[in-house]
């Protein structure tokens, strides 16, 4: 959506932080499985918003994507893209069909901390090339998972995504980007999936209690995309399909927490975060 300011450093996050942002982020793995439950031909996307929204509103969690700022606000607590839409799709009346690729994104805030995971639910069976799509891009994610903790800057994350992606005749969309995440949703650092000139300026240091949203998203073909007439639906200029997915990412000093993680069955109850220690008398 909005860009965070470049010019801001990351705010580091301690280790009961990234713990609380865990319990936002078990929410969101659990709208995502609504989601995927949900995804049937027959189905309309505002039916599976309107679900989304009934879980938050019964855990007291408050979604972040309703109402969020542009020419207009955004109206839902999903964005729901299908096919050519890249990303930030309104929720409506289209009905799922046999064969589309629906990107779920989707984010909340539980106790004054925020996580943020997007999926791609293939509906029924998908074309090969289709296939193809979501797994690179699935794999690209589980790149930056799999290297965060094994590399110094991002740059050397981000070109590695790109390649994979490149390689396989895909590319990388380089108008939108990932993010630092935390008390709010988008903070800095800027967390793009490809190199250039200008990201190298921004580039940043990886080190632990940094807490980012990577968020691949793949193209077919070209990477070039618009936005629609509703201010929000973001699609691809030739109309070919794309992938989207995203994790919620924190780095410590002994690996990765991937915080949106969906770790099967849950308790209703929300778990109980370790009290932070006393100060120093």
């Amino acid at each position: 959506m909005i860009r965070p300011n470049a010019n801001r450093p990351p705010e580091l996050k301690s280790a009961r932080e990234i713990a609380l942002m865990r319990e936002a982020g078990k929410l969101v793995a659990r709208a995502l499985r609504i989601c995927r439950e949900m995804a049937k031909p027959g189905v309309k996307t505002i039916e599976m918003d309107q679900a989304v929204e009934a879980f938050y509103a019964k855990h007291n969690a408050i979604p972040l994507f309703k109402g969020y700022p542009g020419k207009t606000p955004f109206p839902a607590v999903t964005c729901l893209s299908v096919n050519e839409q890249v990303v930030h799709g309104v929720p409506g009346q289209r009905v799922l069909k046999e064969g589309d690729l629906l990107k779920v994104d989707t984010a909340c805030k539980l106790n004054g901390w925020c996580a943020d995971r997007a999926i791609t639910i293939p509906i029924g069976p998908v074309s090969a090339e289709k296939a193809r799509l979501l797994k690179v891009g699935e794999e690209t994610l589980q790149i930056a998972i799999d290297l965060l903790p094994k590399r110094k800057w991002w740059s050397q994350v981000a070109s590695e995504m790109q390649r994979h992606v490149e390689q396989a005749g895909f590319s990388v969309v380089t108008s939108y980007v990932g993010h630092g995440i935390g008390r709010i949703m988008h903070e800095n650092p800027q967390v793009p999936n490809y190199v250039d000139r200008e990201t190298r300026k921004s580039d940043f240091k990886l080190e632990p209690g940094l807490t980012l949203a990577v968020e691949p998203m793949v193209n077919m073909r070209r990477a070039e995309v618009d936005t629609l007439g509703d201010q929000w639906t973001v699609v691809t200029r030739d109309r070919l399909a794309s992938v989207h997915v995203e994790h919620t990412l924190a780095l410590t000093a002994s690996g990765v927490v991937v915080i949106t993680a969906d770790e099967g069955a849950f308790d209703d109850e929300p778990q109980t975060v370790p009290a932070a220690p006393a100060p120093a008398q």
